[in-house]
């Protein structure tokens, strides 16, 4: 009787270990694949070298060079340890949501277009393509949605994707003025659908305004399109204060121009008045910035004249705005920005404000 015992107490133990051996397996593997965020970073800066290979030929304003020189400085900055560095999501498929704001059949020509090695998208001087463009632009849209990932998991406090192609000229159904899907545009649709968010709000700070987001939103009182940018200038009538949105959207977008060579004193002003009257007005649950560079003062594309030091201050105000609300949930994504000074110094002073502590 004994010895049965003993015999059913080995088995069991046995079993145990066993059991126990496959758990601690199997969390080790579930671990792998979470890769969880390492604690006490406020900042995170999403970055991929594929969206270098969206090669838009010498000469061009918008190429891969802008992002070389972005990372090289702020890796050559103490910034750079106080940020986590991460790639998009490998787990985001960005297809579905890029078809939330996009037409079906745009996407499908594009991904043709680029295939086939062809140098233009719509034969247009201003959307230079290659066999890399549809990749880095997909990739693009995913980075903006980890960013978004990362800041309503509360795995960071906010978050700066630095991503090529741009998005915000980029129309429901054509692609233009360099960007071909409208990053910011979704990473907003993205939030209400997925993240279950009511209000989300994009500034627009391009020296360029945002025509393309302005036109995925003219219509939707869910998502408030605040636009400063030097007028007239490209892309024309579509930044015209009189455009303030339409049918159930109207009142939910506001478009400020600013004169060439007004500075930084003009935009701040804006930012400080019209755009902090909207914003506790609208109450937005989550802040998106285009973060375009070029109305910095040697930009070739932009006559605005900022300093550096302006985007500081910018990125400083809609932070005491969302901490009204109650959150700081902020996700910048990179617009534009030609010259060597905005896409270094410009940036760089963005993401230390960003990733700087505040006074409760």
């Amino acid at each position: 009787m004994n010895m049965i015992k003993h015999s059913r107490l080995t088995a069991f133990l046995l079993c145990s270990a066993v059991f126990l051996s496959l758990t601690a397996v199997m969390a080790a593997d579930n671990e792998k694949k979470a890769k969880p965020v390492p604690n006490g970073f406020r900042t995170a800066l999403i970055y991929d070298d594929l969206f270098l290979e969206h090669d838009t030929g010498p000469g061009f304003p918008e190429h891969p060079d802008r992002l070389r020189r972005l990372t090289k400085h702020l890796k050559e900055n103490e910034i750079s340890k106080r940020l986590l560095w991460v790639k998009p999501d490998e787990q985001i498929d960005p297809i579905p949501w890029i078809h939330e704001m996009h037409d079906k059949k745009y996407v499908v020509e594009l991904k043709r277009a680029c295939d086939a090695g062809e140098k233009r998208m719509h034969e247009s001087g201003d959307t230079p393509i290659s066999k890399g463009t549809y990749e880095a632009a997909t990739r693009a849209v995913a980075g903006a949605l980890t960013a978004v990932d990362l800041v309503m998991k509360k795995k960071v406090t906010n978050a700066f994707a630095a991503l090529r192609p741009p998005g915000h000229h980029a129309m429901p159904d054509r692609a233009k003025g360099f960007c071909f899907f409208g990053n910011a545009a979704i990473a907003a649709r993205y939030a209400q659908k997925h993240h279950k968010l009511k209000r989300v709000m994009i500034v627009d700070w391009d020296v360029h305004h945002g025509d393309g987001t302005q036109e995925m939103f003219l219509e939707d009182p869910t998502v408030f399109f605040f636009s400063v940018h030097q007028y007239p200038l490209y892309p024309g009538p579509s930044g015209s204060p009189d455009i303030k949105g339409k049918g159930a959207g109207e009142g939910f977008n506001l478009n400020v121009p600013l004169q060439a060579g007004s500075g930084d004193a003009a935009v701040i002003k804006a930012f400080e008045t019209d755009l902090a009257e909207a914003f506790r007005k609208f109450k937005p649950e989550l802040l998106i910035i285009s973060a375009g560079f070029d109305a910095y003062r040697d930009d070739p594309l932009g006559a605005l004249g900022w300093s550096s030091e302006v985007y500081a201050k910018l990125t400083e105000i809609l932070r005491g705005l969302c901490r009204e609300q109650g959150h700081e949930r902020i996700v910048s994504l990179l617009e534009g920005g030609y010259s060597k000074g905005g896409i270094t110094e410009g940036v760089r002073r963005h993401v230390e404000a960003l990733e700087a502590g505040m006074e409760k």
